[in-house]
This record gives C-alpha cells, sequence and structure tokens, in this order.
C-alpha cells in the first residue's frame, strides 16, 4: 500500500544537509529501536553544548550586584539541583549526570532531587533544598508557571537560581538569573522545514502535542504551526492532540488520528517518545512508518536515531541535557563579575537519513 502522492522517494530523496554537530536530545524509555547497531563513531563525535553569540549592550544582563547575591566560590560550595521528571527517561537521566559531573569537576558538593514530573513536590523540594543549606540553585522546572513559592525563599535566602531546559515566567536576575536552553520556536520551525523538505512540501500531518503548561510544548508547536502557514501551503495540518512526551500515549493517540483521519500522512511528534509510539502505531495499523506514513520528531534519543538509520523514521531536530559544563561555567562568569545574560540560547543540531548512521554516537 502506498500514501505518497507526489512524494519523492524517500529512500532516494535528497533530505536536510546535515547541520552542526553539536548536540544531543531527550526523553526515552524503552529499549533499541534497532538490533545491532554500531556505534563506531561515538569517540570522535562533539557531544558538547554549543552556545549562539548573547551580544549584551552596555548596561544590559545581571551583574552579582544587580542580583544582591553574596559571592560564592564553587569549590566547595553546596550545590542544590532539582529535576522536574524521573531520571528513567533518557534526556533526565542524561541532564543530571551532566550537572553531577560538572558539580564533580569543579568540586562542588551537589544534593539532588527530583519532582517527578509533581510542582507542588518540586516547590517542597527547593525549600528542602534551601533549609538544607544549599548557596547555589540549578532547576529544570515542571512548568513554566507556578514555582512563585520557591522561588521567593530563593531570594529571600539569597541563593542565586539557574533555570534549564525549561523557562519561567517569573522575573530574570530578581527571581531567577537566567535560563539555559533551547529555541523552542525555532525547533518547531526546523521540524516543519524538515518535514516539507521529506514530503517534497505535500503532506496531511498529524501534531502530537507535549505537556501544557510550558514554554517547550507552546514554542514548539507555534513554530511548527506558523512556518508551515507561512512557508508551506500544500502542508495541511489536520488534526493535533496532546501525547503527553510518553511512548505509550504516543501510541494510542496516533492510533485514533490515523483511525479517524486515514489521509494523514505524517507526524510531527513533541519529543522522541511521542514519535516512536507512533511508529508502532503506524505499523500496528498496516503502514509503512517513515514510508506510508512520515515521522519528525524533536529530542536525539538513540532509539529514534537508530530507526532513522533502520528507514523507520525519517529525521529528528535535536535538543541537548548536557547542561553541567555551561550551568558551572554560567555561575563561574557571573561570581567574576560578568553580566550574564537574561537567556543563554544554544544550538541544536539534528539527524536525519544523510547523517544518522555517522552520527550516532552524540545520541543516547
Amino acid at each position: 500500500m502506498t500514501r505518497t502522492g507526489n512524494r519523492i522517494p524517500l529512500r532516494g530523496a535528497a533530505l536536510l544537509a546535515a547541520a552542526c554537530i553539536a548536540l544531543a536530545g531527550c526523553t526515552n524509555e524503552g529499549g533499541s529501536a534497532t538490533e545491532g547497531s554500531t556505534d563506531a563513531s561515538s569517540e570522535s563525535v562533539d557531544t558538547s553544548q554549543q552556545v549562539r553569540e548573547n551580544d549584551l549592550a552596555e548596561g544590559e544582563g545581571c551583574t552579582i550586584d544587580d542580583y544582591g547575591v553574596e559571592h560564592v566560590e564553587l569549590e566547595g560550595a553546596k550545590v542544590g539541583f532539582s529535576q522536574s521528571e524521573p531520571d528513567s527517561a533518557s534526556f533526565r537521566a542524561a541532564e543530571t549526570q551532566s550537572i553531577r559531573d560538572a558539580a564533580a569537576e569543579v568540586g562542588a558538593e551537589l544534593v539532588v532531587t527530583n519532582a517527578n514530573n509533581e510542582l507542588p513536590k518540586q516547590i517542597n523540594d527547593i525549600q528542602d533544598l534551601l533549609n538544607q543549606g544549599v548557596e547555589i540553585l540549578v532547576v529544570a522546572p515542571v512548568n513554566s508557571d507556578g514555582l512563585d513559592p520557591a522561588l521567593e525563599a530563593a531570594r529571600e535566602k539569597g541563593v542565586p537560581v539557574v533555570t534549564i531546559d525549561r523557562k519561567v515566567t517569573n522575573e530574570p536576575c530578581v527571581d531567577y538569573l537566567t535560563f539555559l536552553g533551547s529555541d523552542f520556536v525555532e525547533q518547531g520551525e526546523r521540524a516543519a522545514d524538515a518535514l516539507a523538505e521529506i514530503t517534497g512540501g505535500e503532506a496531511n500531518v498529524a501534531i502530537l502535542l507535549g505537556p501544557s503548561g510550558n514554554n517547550v510544548t507552546d514554542g514548539r508547536a507555534n513554530g511548527f504551526k506558523d512556518r508551515v502557514a507561512a512557508e508551506y501551503p500544500d502542508i495541511n495540518i489536520v488534526a493535533e492532540q496532546t501525547a503527553n512526551a510518553s511512548r505509550s500515549e504516543g501510541q494510542e493517540v496516533t492510533a485514533q488520528l490515523l483511525q479517524s483521519n486515514p489521509e494523514i500522512d505524517a507526524i510531527y511528534a513533541f519529543n522522541d517518545e511521542e514519535g516512536l509510539g507512533a511508529m508502532t502505531a503506524i505499523s500496528e495499523a498496516g503502514l509503512v512508518p517513515g514510508e506510508d506514513v512520515v515521522i519528525v520528531s524533536i529530542d536525539g534519543t538513540r532509539n529514534a536515531v537508530e530507526a532513522i538509520i533502520a528507514g523507520t523514521y525519517n529525521a529528528v531536530i535535536e535538543s541537548n541535557p548536557r547542561f553541567g559544563p555551561l550551568v558551572f561555567e554560567t555561575l563561574q562568569r557571573f561570581y567574576d563579575g560578568e553580566a550574564i545574560a537574561e537567556d543563554i540560547i544554544i544550538e541544536d543540531g539534528e539527524y536525519n537519513q544523510e547523517n544518522a548512521e555517522a552520527q550516532l554516537g552524540r545520541a543516547f
């Protein structure tokens, strides 16, 4: 059965050019997508985060005097890390390990908590870290909103807060120092470009949304939809539904959408987990994932990259969880008196059928 219409043949098409060798991706629950995959290039692949230029006009940025906290020597400092979600997800596991490794590198004492995706617990976790006497807080927020009590408690104790991965809606240089993460709108735009390249600009797309209440979901969805509306008139968005960054929900939602919208021939997923669930649902519907139904997602997990190599997945826009070195580099600059930008935006690479095998070593 074929549903490609006027689409260029996937295996013979010139897909996206290899993007900058920068980053790796996120959120993974299950086993490998393919058996016997090779990782021969892993030793030579750059897995570090590369930061965009953050030019500050004179008088801009947040200094230690602006923030109103005391100087702390990172060596010997007690640092709290409030993780938002269980480390069973590979993005979170890689993120936590990166913070642990970087703290050890500078000689800081790290105390880690995990909110298990519950905002009230994260507030309590942060307050508990403050009660334990942490001098610095690194927070991966559960939601963009709702951390006010915890951030206020940190401010009252003179503890600077660095947020990573998700941006909070509070006031920078007052409630928190800076945000380190991706441009989520741009990630969505690049996913739209990738899908258009693969499909020849003609597709009926279902969007699998992420969890509500955070800027990651909003940015990735809006970036994709706005780019499609502006640039690709023959790409039709026929359905969108949340799958909560979950493989099982991605499978369930995709199965339902394929039944109610049989014209769907492309999936754009918030993350790889949703995309991998969609891949299973497509197969169970008697279709060929990667051919009858194109799949594009955001993350960079090993499972998704292996699926690209196998030909059952099409493209992944990266989102790198290895924040540790950048967090402590930023803190050192802050304590050295430099002005720190409100947003420190990293560059994200990409996996596609041209570069996935060579770059498998930076997936996780």
